[in-house]
């Protein structure tokens, strides 16, 4: 195949792990005297946890940024160890890339016990690399974490015709804008998030993965450098 990699987006994307974020923000700001919903939840997505809590200190939340980005984590994490809430079709998804060679390498702000554990429960082989958000490098909408990623399989992320082969799977907007600036194919996958991506900088959109394959995504690279 002509597809040299897939880069891959956790919450949102990979997992439908959003819900289970909003639960842990709208617990730690009620108990603590703070003001917090769902819809500020969503406001937040993709978002990285220190500036989430930075905004829930705001929101009257009386705990500090790092108390309450531990809390966010733990809440999180230990429900994820419990099973991952992995999107229909995203894991089998995974898994095929793999068998066809193509690799899997995922990209997420989350800090890297979680990215781990999301590594283990994929199972051997279906991701060869991960960037996560205890890497030294500037954090989405910056295009430096799929830069990384691009870096660990090889791939110089300053080739244009390289990073154009290459899929970037995202949901939030940061995150579509991370994937589009690093010059990858990005795909916004609008299923599992309130984000309007209607405009954005993403190549194509999909609701979901039913009838995604490699070949489906190896089609998306070629229809943007007909475009060209």
């Amino acid at each position: 195949m002509e597809l040299r990699a897939v880069f891959w987006d956790l919450d949102g994307t990979l997992i439908d792990s959003e819900p289970l974020w909003h639960e842990a923000e709208i617990s730690i700001a009620t108990e603590n005297g703070g003001t917090w919903n769902e819809e500020m939840g969503w406001k937040m997505s993709g978002t990285p946890v220190p500036k989430v809590a930075q905004m829930l200190v705001e929101a009257g939340t009386r705990l500090s940024v790092e108390e309450i980005g531990r809390r966010m984590i733990e809440y999180v994490k230990e429900r994820e160890f419990e099973g991952l809430p992995w999107i229909p079709g995203a894991l089998e998804l995974v898994r095929t890339l793999a068998a066809a060679g193509v690799p899997n390498v995922l990209v997420t702000a989350s800090p890297r016990v979680m990215a781990e554990n999301v590594l283990r429960q994929a199972g051997e082989g279906a991701f060869v690399a991960y960037v996560c958000g205890d890497d030294n490098t500037a954090k989405k909408p910056s295009p430096e974490p799929y830069q990384a990623a691009a870096r660990k399989i090889g791939i110089d992320p300053l080739d244009a015709d390289a990073m154009a082969h290459c899929i970037t799977l995202e949901d939030s907007g940061v995150g579509i804008q991370a994937g589009a600036a690093s010059g990858a194919t990005t795909i916004a996958l609008t299923g599992y998030t309130r984000t309007d991506a209607t405009g954005g900088p993403q190549f194509a959109m999909i609701p979901n993965y039913d009838g995604i394959t490699p070949q489906t995504l190896e089609d998306f690279v070629h229809e943007r450098l007909a475009a060209r």
